[in-house]
This record gives C-alpha cells, structure tokens and sequence, in this order.
C-alpha cells in the first residue's frame, strides 16, 4: 500500500502525511505541482527528521504519475468528499495507492475518471470536510488493519 497527494497545496499538511508515512512503512507520492517549495520551513517543521526515513517520489505531472502507475498494475483509490463508498466497507488491497487531492480544490475530472475506486470517510451532515493528514491516517490505518489481518 502506498500514498500519493495529488498537487497538495498546505507544506504543513503534507509533511505530516509523509511522517505518517516514514512511521508505517508506507510509500510515499507528490504528483506535481506542489503549492510549495520541499525547502518550505513549514513542510520541513511538520516532517521533523522523519522525513528522512520515508520513501518519496515526486512525480512531474499528473500523467507521469498515471503512466507509472499503470505500467506497475496498482490500484488507485481516491478519497473524496464526493464519493458513496464508505472506506470501512471497501477490501484493501496490497498493491493500493491511497489518493488525496488538494486541500483547496481537489483533484481534476481526469483523477476522478482514472481512480479505481472513489471512497469517502463519513462526517457529520452540514460540515465540509475532515482535514487531509487526517483523512489520509483514518484511511491508511483501516487499510493496514484489512490488509494485515485479511479475516477482518
């Protein structure tokens, strides 16, 4: 199971992701552009040191990315506030990128159309949405319990 944020705009968002991932072992993916600089103190401050234990690929466009992940035959789950499945009733995967778009603006109608599985995390009626680095720790640690304990 791996990661990818797709153009993340909020440095501060994004590092914490990445620690998420350094600390479970999880892949990691930008696809750009990034609404910051990697030099970003902000990115730097959230990631602390545990960005030097993540595996991160930065992927020039949304195209680059899609031709890589086709070539390697996984499975692209994106997770919206647009979606019908609930990511508890969804069956995980191995070979699983788990996507999340901008915090401003989401992902484009050509992500939506090329995604697997659309998936949302169920809120509160009347709010708007849960914040990405949290969505992307709820997602990530429903996965790795499925995929870790497969009768589950």
């Amino acid at each position: 199971m791996q990661i990818a944020l797709f153009q993340p705009d909020i440095a501060q968002n994004t590092g914490t992701i990445l620690r998420l991932c350094a600390c479970l072992g999880i892949a990691a993916h930008i696809i750009e552009p990034a609404g910051f600089p990697v030099s970003d103190r902000l990115f730097r401050r959230a990631g602390m040191d545990y960005l030097d234990h993540v595996s991160l690929t930065r992927h020039d466009s949304w195209s680059k990315f899609e031709d890589w992940r086709t070539a390697h035959g996984y499975r692209l789950l994106l997770f919206t506030t647009k979606a019908a499945a609930d990511y508890r009733d969804f069956r995980y995967q191995t070979s699983d990128i788990l996507l999340f778009g901008r915090e401003s603006a989401g992902v484009t109608d050509a992500v939506v159309e090329a995604a697997d599985a659309r998936l949302v995390i169920p809120i509160k009626a009347g709010l708007r949405s849960l914040n990405v680095a949290m969505t992307a720790a709820m997602a990530a640690g429903e996965a790795l319990r499925q995929i870790r304990n497969p009768q589950a």
